[in-house]
C-alpha cells in the first residue's frame, strides 16, 4: 500500500524544518512569506494533507468559540448571532451558542474543560470571580463588568438614553416616565441615568413614582401600563429601556383603550427587527448590534489566530435615534 506524505516529507522538499511546516500550516501569519511559499508548493508537490483532528488534539484546540447570552429567547440577540457566526464560518471555527440562565453551575467549568477556545460574553451580572477563571479569551459584547478587566464593545447607553428623552423634552413633555431594566444590570444603570441627566439639563426633577421597575421584557411591560396607568398624575411619556418592554407596553395600553401617542408618547431602547413593523411604529435607540457583533468577534478571532493576548480595552460606539410614530407632542 502506498504510504501517505507526511509532515516530514513537505519539511524535507522545503528545505525548512518541521516546526516550520506546522507554523505555515497553523499561523501562516508567523511566517514570512518566501518561507510560506516554499511550504505551500511543497504541500502541493507531496500530496500532503494536514490531520486537523489530530492537530487541534495536540495543540489542546476545540476549533470553536462560546456564545454566551442571557435569556437567548430576547430577539435583541439575533443579529449580534449571525455577525458572529459570520466572522466565524470565515476563520473556520464552530459556534456554541448557550443560555447563562440556563446553563447555571456548568459555566464554572467553561473554557477549562476544553469545549471553547474562546468565549463572547453578553451577561454582566455573571460572577465576576468565575469569569476571571476561565482559561480562555473573553470579549464581552453589549454589557461589561466594573469588576473584571476584559475587552469589551457596547454602545454609548448613556448617550442614547439622553437622546431618547431630549426627543422627548422638545415634543413639550415634561413628566417622563422610565420604564426601568434589571435590577443591578450595567445596561439598567446606564440608561436610568441618561433619563435623570437629561431631565436634569432642563431643570426637570423626575417624580418618584416616575421610575417604573422593569425588566426588559414584553411580559413585564404589560404589567409596567397597567401600574402607569393606575397613577392619577400620570406622565404623558415614557422612556423604556428596551424595545421588548415598550412593545408589551403599547400593546396592553391599547388594551385599556389608551392611544399611542395620543394619550402617551412611548420611546424604547435597541432598533430590533420589529420595531418598525409594530403600530404604531416604534421610536426607540438605534443599537449598532451587528457592528457589535462583528468587532467582538473579530477581536476574539483575531487573538486566537494570532496566539496572542487580547487589547483590554472598551469600544463604545455611538447610538442614534430613529424617530417614528408613537411619539408626539402631549395634548
Amino acid at each position: 500500500m502506498e504510504r501517505r506524505p507526511n509532515i516530514a516529507d513537505v519539511a524535507r522538499l522545503a528545505g525548512v524544518s518541521t516546526a516550520t511546516v506546522s507554523r505555515t500550516l497553523s499561523t501562516p501569519e508567523r511566517v514570512g512569506a518566501p518561507t510560506r511559499a516554499r511550504v505551500l508548493e511543497a504541500v502541493a508537490a507531496s500530496g500532503y494533507r494536514a490531520n486537523a483532528a489530530a492537530r487541534d488534539l495536540r495543540q489542546r484546540r476545540a476549533r470553536a468559540i462560546t456564545l454566551l447570552a442571557p435569556n437567548l429567547a430576547n430577539t435583541f440577540f439575533s443579529s449580534i448571532i449571525a455577525a458572529v457566526q459570520e466572522v466565524a464560518d470565515t476563520a473556520g471555527l464552530t459556534v456554541q451558542i448557550s443560555d447563562s440562565q440556563v446553563e447555571g453551575m456548568r459555566l464554572a467549568g467553561l473554557g477549562a474543560d476544553g469545549r471553547t477556545d474562546g468565549i463572547l460574553l453578553l451577561d454582566g451580572q455573571l460572577d465576576p470571580a468565575m469569569v476571571k477563571g476561565w482559561s480562555v479569551p473573553i470579549v464581552m459584547v453589549c454589557e461589561w463588568m466594573p469588576d473584571a478587566t476584559l475587552p469589551s464593545v457596547s454602545t454609548d447607553n448613556v448617550a442614547g438614553a439622553r437622546l431618547a428623552v431630549d426627543h422627548l423634552l422638545d415634543l413639550g413633555h415634561l413628566r417622563i416616565a422610565c420604564l426601568g431594566g434589571p435590577e443591578g444590570n450595567v445596561l439598567s444603570a446606564a440608561r436610568a441615568e441618561g433619563w435623570r441627566a437629561a431631565l436634569s439639563a432642563r431643570g426637570v426633577s423626575p417624580r418618584p413614582q416616575d421610575l417604573i421597575a422593569g425588566d426588559f421584557t414584553m411580559a413585564r411591560g404589560v404589567a409596567a401600563a397597567w401600574d402607569w396607568a393606575a397613577q392619577t398624575d400620570r406622565a404623558t411619556a415614557v422612556f423604556c429601556t428596551s424595545d421588548e418592554s415598550a412593545l408589551g407596553f403599547i400593546s396592553e395600553c391599547d388594551r385599556l383603550g389608551i392611544s399611542v401617542p395620543r394619550d402617551v408618547s412611548v420611546v424604547g431602547f435597541d432598533d430590533i427587527e420589529f420595531s418598525d413593523r409594530f403600530i404604531p411604529p416604534l421610536t426607540t435607540v438605534h443599537q449598532p448590534r451587528r457592528q457589535m457583533g462583528l468587532l467582538a468577534a473579530k477581536q476574539l478571532v483575531s487573538a486566537l489566530t494570532e496566539a496572542r493576548p487580547l487589547d483590554v480595552a472598551a469600544e463604545v460606539l455611538p447610538s442614534r435615534l430613529v424617530v417614528r410614530a408613537s411619539t408626539t407632542s402631549p395634548l
